[in-house]
């Protein structure tokens, strides 16, 4: 079997549950806690930090430990904009996570903000140039992901982040897709926060981590015992912080070479689907494209459908985002890209990583082609 769907979960690596199987177990104490079994879980966790901020490239302080990216985001997004005293404008893209559109919708309606929704090109971009004149003196923050998980296309986040920069307004990136690929801290990114999700990493679902960088206003989302330097209160999931940490730590390592090899699929993947059924058409960009992720629409078949009869020849992949599977709305970010309604339904995404090597490619190619064949069959 091909599992190809790389960008809703991966695996929990084996180096990742032994990493944090002591804290499950015999050092299980409250970090908070003033005695022995306490002190030892704080240390993992101060070590864990730690080792988060030197693959980041920020300072231990500058950590919080999540649930994840959508708490991440919601915290990011919420935080900074409530915390912020410019005013009350935010700005995001067309083409954004559930998580990010929400979070300002729900400025919108609760706490009277203007919301500012961004186009992007054919390819998915956002242009800077377009950034710049949406501003305003009351911008309080601009939210953009560094790259989709819908179509693969990679922002240019440190230009976007200087248009804001240079009119005072801070700039989230939803790093989520990006970071088992590409370096995203805040020296990377530019980004006043920049939020991940570590079920992406090898690491197990519920951990995550948002970076914030020193001097930026923070509003948390919850209140309490005032944990996490008072940016995220309640009893810290110490296992969940060392197992993002050490996934962190391991793609830090491996990513320069997994994305190379990444790079080569792709491409050849692409290139084969292209060839082998008609009328498909790549979504998003060819050249600023996460390396492991190939996306595709099939004009006059249903994209849930041709998934079903990939999963009989053993490809299991998506049509988009996860958190919008079954959904009969056709995805925002495809019609954000001039897609009509109904090419949009019939999206399909293949997303892996640097196991899927070149000489498995003809088999995926097949399967793609002999299932879209079979659906439109069917029609």
């Amino acid at each position: 079997m091909f599992y190809l769907d790389r960008a809703a979960t991966t695996p929990v690596r084996r180096e990742v549950l032994e990493a944090m199987w002591p804290y499950l177990t015999g050092t299980f104490g409250n970090p908070s806690s003033t005695h022995g079994v306490g002190d030892a879980a704080a240390r993992g966790l101060a070590d864990a930090r730690a080792a988060a901020a030197r693959v980041l490239g920020c300072r231990p302080a500058e950590v919080v430990f999540t649930t994840g990216g959508t708490e991440g985001a919601n915290t990011a997004v919420k935080g900074i904009a409530l915390a912020a005293p410019r005013g009350r404008h935010v700005v995001t893209s067309a083409i954004e996570h559930e998580a990010v559109l929400e979070s300002c919708r729900y400025l919108e309606r609760h706490h009277g903000f203007d919301v500012t929704v961004l186009p992007v090109d054919g390819d998915g971009v956002v242009d800077p140039e377009v950034l710049a004149a949406a501003l305003r003196p009351d911008t309080t923050l601009v939210s953009i992901a560094h790259a989709s998980n819908e179509v693969g296309t990679v922002q240019d986040v440190r230009a976007l982040a200087a248009v804001a920069r240079a009119v005072g307004a801070r700039f989230h990136t939803d790093a989520v897709q990006s970071a088992p690929w590409l370096p995203v801290g805040p020296s990377d990114t530019d980004a006043d926060a920049v939020s991940l999700s570590g079920h992406k990493l090898g690491a197990p679902k519920g951990t995550g981590v948002l970076v914030v960088r020193s001097g930026t206003p923070l509003e948390p989302l919850l209140h309490g015992g005032g944990q996490e330097r008072g940016r995220r209160s309640g009893t810290e999931d110490v296992a969940g912080a060392v197992a993002v940490a050490t996934a962190l730590t391991l793609h830090a390592g491996e990513r320069a070479d997994a994305a190379d090899r990444a790079t080569r699929t792709r491409e050849a993947v692409l290139d084969g689907v292209l060839a082998a059924v008609p009328g498909s058409i790549v979504t998003g960009s060819r050249t600023a494209r996460l390396p492991g992720h190939a996306s595709f629409c099939f004009p006059g078949v249903h994209g849930e459908t041709v998934l079903l009869e990939l999963e009989q020849r053993d490809v299991v992949s998506s049509s988009g985002s996860a958190c919008a599977a079954g959904s009969t709305e056709a995805s925002h970010v495809l019609t954000a890209l001039g897609l009509d309604e109904d090419t949009a339904r019939s999206a399909v995404r293949l997303t892996f990583d640097e196991t899927l090597t070149e000489a498995d490619v003809p088999l995926v190619v097949e399967a793609v082609r002999d299932a879209v064949a079979a659906v439109r069959a069917l029609a």
